[in-house]
């Protein structure tokens, strides 16, 4: 006997996991705030960022070349793609395009990430450096952390600090992991 579900059950089940795993994304209220830059200035924020470094996501497990873009849409509103090699510097190039809303907030460092309507999920700048060329992403919760840079390599004395910043925010560096960058 063969079993088939229909699809409009077999959409909703997967709508309704999809939903979950987001929620867990999402931060309740924070007993411990992260703290955030005291200002982004968002038109010199926009731009490719290289991931360096992070605490991965369940679909960042296993990256090669990631790349975090940002392009305006409106004043709160900032188009994402997130490209990456999957299982090598050779496998396949994948892509997700979140939406961010950059929250209420004067600093321009709050925002919501946004994968499936409804749910945004926190996103956090923590830091980002005068010239806009490094950068670190993190949420309340400290369960995910993203170092990025504006190249594919930082100096490691750059990459030690940035990683000092976030152990300075409560996370556990030694869950940090370099995301290998090759672009020759």
């Amino acid at each position: 006997m063969q079993w088939r579900i229909n699809p409009v059950i077999r959409k909703a089940t997967i709508v309704a996991f999809i939903s979950t795993l987001l929620a867990a994304c999402q931060s309740s209220a924070p007993d411990n705030p992260i703290r955030s830059a005291d200002f982004v200035d968002l038109e010199r924020f926009m731009g490719d960022w290289y991931v360096i470094g992070n605490i991965p996501t369940f679909i960042e497990r296993n990256v090669y070349n990631a790349v975090e873009s940002y392009q305006r849409k409106d004043e709160r509103t900032i188009a994402t793609t997130f490209s990456f090699n999957a299982d090598s510097f050779d496998g396949k190039r994948k892509e997700y395009n979140p939406t961010a809303f950059v929250g209420e907030d004067p600093s321009n460092a709050i925002w919501g990430m946004q994968f499936v309507w409804p749910i945004k999920a926190e996103y956090v700048v923590v830091y980002v450096d005068p010239d806009y060329q490094s950068t670190i992403i993190g949420r309340t919760a400290r369960d995910y952390l993203w170092i990025m840079a504006r190249t594919p390599e930082l100096p490691e004395a750059q990459y030690n600090a940035l990683l000092d910043i976030a152990a300075a925010e409560g996370y556990d560096i030694s869950k940090v992991r370099q995301v290998p960058q090759n672009w020759d």
